[in-house]
């Protein structure tokens, strides 16, 4: 029995459905139906039933799913030890990185990281919030950047930069001559935003739901260079952030704050450092703190 087999279980359950859990999962329904099929084989009884409505536990399903949740945070903490370990011997660092953040902390950051410490090995890899904190929960990484309310994604972390959400229009848009704009006026506006791995999503979604209404999202990205670009064409509004606006913004693009409190793209970095020592890890901490420090002064730039 493969582990990720209890992990897809799960999902099913928490999702009380096959279609729903095969669209979290990024597989498809028959591909569930197997480990399902897998599981019951391996245990020797019928775990769930299949309803128009979606699933039913039965009695060893509903026991096997109440066990779960601590059978694999176990699994994934002594997975992560192990790991940690073996990392830490061979003097690698392994970066779990949102999209974003590697522009936001410089890619000249990381090699001057490398070029000061070649004895230690950076590994870095780029993937959606939601993606990052999966993982990171896994147990997988040593390092992590992520976006978000720390407190609720993650126990501890240091908090890196903060950057206020705008709205983002064409200069041809009726909203463009704004001082500033609401929440509601995103009503029946097509927006363009990063998809649901990303918290941006949620964050917006959100808001217009407090709001009343449920917003008109025409299409979800992996990031925010298309939406930059659909918007310049005039095909829809999104958001955006300060830096990001800086390094893609033409003639053609406004960026308007929100009037009626302010919405946050926050960055965090994660350490695996609570447990087990690395001084590795340390050391590239202190690295990436002193590095925004020095964009912040003026020492380097984006």
């Amino acid at each position: 029995m493969d582990i990720r087999e209890l992990e897809y279980f799960k999902v099913i359950c928490d999702q009380k459905s096959i279609t729903k859990a095969a669209h979290i999962l990024y597989m498809s329904q028959q591909g569930l139906s197997r480990v399902v099929k897998n599981l019951e084989k391996e245990f020797g009884t019928t775990l769930l039933v299949r309803k128009t409505s979606g699933i039913e536990l039965t009695r060893t399903g509903a026991y096997l799913y109440s066990n779960l949740p601590a059978f694999l945070q176990e699994y994934d903490d002594i997975r992560s030890n192990v790991t940690y370990i073996e990392k830490s011997e061979n003097h690698e660092i392994e970066l779990l990185s949102a999209y974003g953040i590697i522009r936001l902390v410089t890619p000249e950051c990381l090699e001057a990281f490398t070029d000061k410490h070649p004895g230690i090995r950076l590994v870095c890899h780029e993937y959606p919030d939601r993606e990052v904190e999966r993982r990171w929960k896994q147990g997988q990484g040593n390092v992590a950047f992520t976006v978000g309310n720390n407190a609720v994604t993650f126990p501890g972390g240091q908090q890196m930069e903060q950057f206020e959400i705008k709205l983002l229009v064409n200069r041809q848009h009726p909203l463009a001559d704004r001082a500033s704009v609401s929440i509601r006026d995103l009503k029946g506006e097509r927006i363009y935003l990063e998809n649901t791995e990303f918290n941006i999503h949620q964050l917006i979604l959100e808001r217009c739901r407090a709001e009343g209404f449920e917003p008109e999202i025409a299409f979800g990205t992996s990031g925010f260079s298309l939406c930059h670009k659909l918007v310049s064409q005039n095909k829809g509004i999104s958001v955006t952030v300060d830096f990001i606006f800086n390094d893609m913004t033409g003639k053609d693009l406004v960026m308007i704050p929100f009037s009626d409190g302010p919405l946050y793209w926050t960055t965090w970095m994660m350490t695996r450092t609570d447990k087990i020592p690395n001084e590795d890890v340390l050391l590239f901490g202190r690295h990436v703190t002193d590095w925004m420090e020095a964009i912040r002064r003026g020492t380097y730039s984006r």
